[in-house]
């Protein structure tokens, strides 16, 4: 039998796709089920939640039944947004962790039960469903469990972020782990078929049930039965307590567009911030005359972006407990003031500024009617906290890990509070219409993709596609600079010599995100729209 390389080698280009109803994904089974239930008279929403369910068998290394999610739905008329991230067990507390881990923790641990907040998935595609979906809950569940039970070929970037995961002792050592994703010993190879039966019955069971069984049914006592084995917090309250948040979008005005974020206790106000500053400081006509792939261009938005994240870390957290509120952050005065530390000459070192006091898998859907959706849902770090219920396949999300542990932050760990999230789907509008569905994957790298694809876009005219594939940066929590290889040789040697210090590139597959991008071109039922896929996934825009 013939056995193949993967490994490439040929620069590929993607092209843009047009189609009146379409569904891009990071996996291509992900996006034919979409499209299966548009073809079946279903709505975006129907599309996406069945994706997304998808998504949760053939992509485990990002999400999981145990995964959180946020959304953005254009319903023809308005936006709406979609917290479904869960919140800390009751019993968490500092004294908690303090007892487990030691008095000198700064957060949570990173993986293991200690790891686990309760998960919002399932919540998101019911509560999407309840409110826009056409088709029954159970036809969307289906496409899903068939492919959990009859099994896929594993994809190349899935592979690669697999076996990566399976040389990790805290991982593998975690409850189920092994069982449920080393069947054979070690992560699948490339084109091997691998299956996840307990996720099939998982998944009849939340659609026969509309998420019930998973909050309040047999999986959630089988959760909790896990829970308690391994000597955590997790109760059966902590589930059934569990409730999604219908909320406003935020947004900022940009070059005759309106960008919209979720609100915290998610980092898509830093993206904002970031625009803002680029906005206020009045950049933002400099950058249309310069080479959108020179060092000018990009050193602007590499400096706003850091001043975004110093307040991003300092400032944002669950908005019941944020001491500065969204409206202080994007202050157009505020902005200007912080604006002025830009140096075009010279990168700089920023702290958070004075506020006064007043990867994840992504996907976007949209159909003939309207009806657009910007859906990202995570585990966090990869396979989460490592913990899984074989049986069930469920593998849990570690979003405990993004508290903090320290009494003087606004993200300190508490009961029933949810934790700075770094997953965050965007949306985009003109002249109070919906224009584009976006987002981009990849923990802190979110923020920083929607700055620069959109920049590309809207000024420099980029297509979504040539957007979407062009080279990116990374501004590392240290101040530091990652960059994607292809680069212009002469863009890294005049970064560097104003001054950017460049980290190590560990993984490029997983260190500048992976995006989905659906435009809209005119009237949907007539225009339809065009939409791109990131070519640093196995992903696939599916049209029809």
């Amino acid at each position: 039998m013939q056995t193949f390389s993967y490994r490439g080698g040929y620069a590929s280009r993607r092209v843009p796709v047009f189609g009146r109803n379409l569904v891009a994904t990071s996996h291509p089974l992900a996006a034919q089920a979409g499209l299966q239930m548009l073809r079946q008279g279903g709505s975006a929403v129907d599309a996406a939640v069945a994706a997304a369910a998808v998504m949760t068998v053939v992509e485990p290394c990002s999400n999981g039944l145990g995964s959180d999610a946020f959304a953005i739905v254009w319903d023809g008329a308005q936006l709406q947004g979609l917290n479904a991230s869960g919140r800390a067990p009751q019993a968490w507390t500092p004294a908690y962790f303090a007892a487990r881990s030691g008095e000198g923790a700064q957060q949570p641990p990173a993986r293991g039960w200690d790891s686990v907040t309760v998960p919002g998935a399932v919540s998101a595609w019911v509560a999407l469903w309840e409110r826009h979906g056409r088709l029954p809950f159970e036809d969307l569940m289906a496409p899903a469990a068939e492919v959990a039970e009859r099994g896929y070929a594993v994809p190349v970037v899935v592979q690669h972020k697999w076996a990566a995961a399976a040389a990790q002792p805290a991982l593998t050592s975690q409850p189920g782990f092994a069982e449920a994703f080393l069947p054979r010993g070690r992560a699948p190879e490339v084109g091997e078929r691998f299956c996840l039966p307990g996720a099939a019955r998982a998944l009849r069971a939340i659609g026969a049930s509309r998420g019930e069984a998973f909050y309040r049914g047999e999986i959630a006592q089988a959760l909790v039965r896990a829970a308690q084995a391994g000597g955590a917090a997790l109760g059966l309250e902590d589930l059934a307590a569990h409730r999604v948040d219908w909320v406003a979008p935020i947004g900022l005005d940009l070059l005759g567009h309106r960008v919209h974020e979720l609100p915290p206790n998610g980092q898509g106000i830093a993206a904002l911030i970031a625009l803002g500053l680029l906005r206020e400081s009045g950049r933002l006509d400099e950058l249309h005359g310069l080479d959108p792939d020179g060092a000018s261009a990009q050193h602007l938005q590499i400096e706003a972006m850091k001043l975004a994240f110093a307040d991003l870390y300092a400032h944002v957290a669950d908005p019941a407990a944020m001491r500065v509120g969204v409206a202080d952050l994007l202050d157009a005065g505020y902005l200007r003031e912080r604006a002025r530390l830009i140096r075009p000459d010279r990168a700089g070192d920023f702290g958070p500024g004075w506020v006064g006091r007043g990867g994840t898998i992504y996907l976007c859907t949209a159909d003939e009617r309207g009806q657009m959706v910007s859906f990202i849902q995570s585990n966090y770090m990869g396979f989460g906290s490592g913990v899984v219920l074989p049986e069930w396949g469920l593998s849990l999300q570690n979003r405990g890990h993004g508290f903090s542990l320290d009494l003087a932050s606004p993200n300190v760990v508490a009961p029933g509070k949810r934790p700075f999230h770094t997953i965050i789907p965007a949306f985009l509008t003109r002249d109070g219409q919906a224009q584009m569905a976006f987002g981009v994957m990849g923990a802190h790298m979110q923020p920083q993709g929607h700055l620069q694809t959109l920049l590309r876009m809207l000024v420099h005219g980029q297509d979504p596609q040539t957007a979407c594939d062009a080279p990116r940066w990374r501004c590392n929590p240290d101040g530091s600079l990652d960059l994607e290889t292809n680069w212009p040789a002469a863009t890294v040697q005049a970064l560097q010599r104003l001054g950017h210090r460049f980290g190590a590139v560990g993984d490029p597959s997983q260190d500048f995100g992976a995006g989905q991008f659906i435009w809209r071109l005119g009237a949907p039922d007539q225009s339809g729209y065009v939409a791109a896929s990131d070519p640093r996934r196995d992903g696939l825009v599916a049209a029809w």
